[in-house]
């Protein structure tokens, strides 16, 4: 399982909660995310791929995490290219980061990516997701509004492919990723951009870290 968690200091610029740090917040909304998938019991091993260089002593605790300084990854494959092959360096943003993930997971087990934004993320109702996409070569989850996604899958020896962003989930399945039929209260959806998508969240119920900090609100 890959996850690219965004420098909070850059990441979640839209999420504005009353009387709660924007930064704290999105850091703990990546927390609990990463709790809930290194919980789950379909998943070996979470590569999470960030520059925010807080995060792993915010993470300790959290079991079966490796991670990947994002901007010291692109560095050293730029340098490593410099004789020609830079070409292969995976472009900056959010596939970027998943593609860096993606290397250091390599090729011979299942593969998936999932965003780093979904709060009230439980384990089963991610091994539940994982257990459906196992049938397909690519699969493809979308979030709540439909049109965006928040995982996307890929079996043993089936090169990696991502579309992340606005709009995703239609490119997702232009590049062959077949649409899981996940519930839509299934908390793999609810990814959280937005007061209203935190809202959302909370109402199923978000992990330890976020819930304390909106406690504080």
């Amino acid at each position: 399982m890959v996850v690219p968690v965004k420098d909070p200091a850059r990441g979640k610029s839209r999420l504005e909660v009353a009387g709660v740090d924007r930064v704290a917040l999105a850091r703990a909304i990546a927390l609990d995310t990463l709790a809930a998938a290194a919980a789950c019991p379909e998943v070996e091993r979470v590569i999470v791929v960030t520059d925010d260089a807080a995060l792993p002593l915010h993470a300790v605790g959290i079991p079966h995490l490796r991670w990947v300084d994002e901007t010291a990854t692109r560095e050293r494959l730029a340098a490593a290219g410099a004789g020609g092959a830079a070409a292969t360096l995976p472009e900056a943003g959010l596939d970027g980061a998943v593609a860096l993930g993606m290397a250091e997971a390599g090729e011979t087990m299942p593969r998936a990516a999932l965003l780093g934004d979904l709060p009230a993320l439980r384990p089963d109702d991610l091994a539940a997701a994982l257990r459906t996409a196992a049938s397909v070569d690519r699969a493809v989850v979308a979030d709540g509004e439909g049109t965006g996604s928040t995982l996307v899958t890929a079996a043993p020896r089936v090169s990696w492919r991502s579309a992340f962003g606005a709009g995703s989930f239609a490119r997702h399945v232009g590049l062959g990723c077949a649409p899981l039929d996940i519930a839509p209260t299934s908390t793999v959806r609810r990814d959280v951009d937005t007061a209203a998508q935190l809202e959302a969240a909370a109402a199923l119920g978000v992990g330890e870290r976020t819930s304390a900090l909106l406690a504080l609100s």
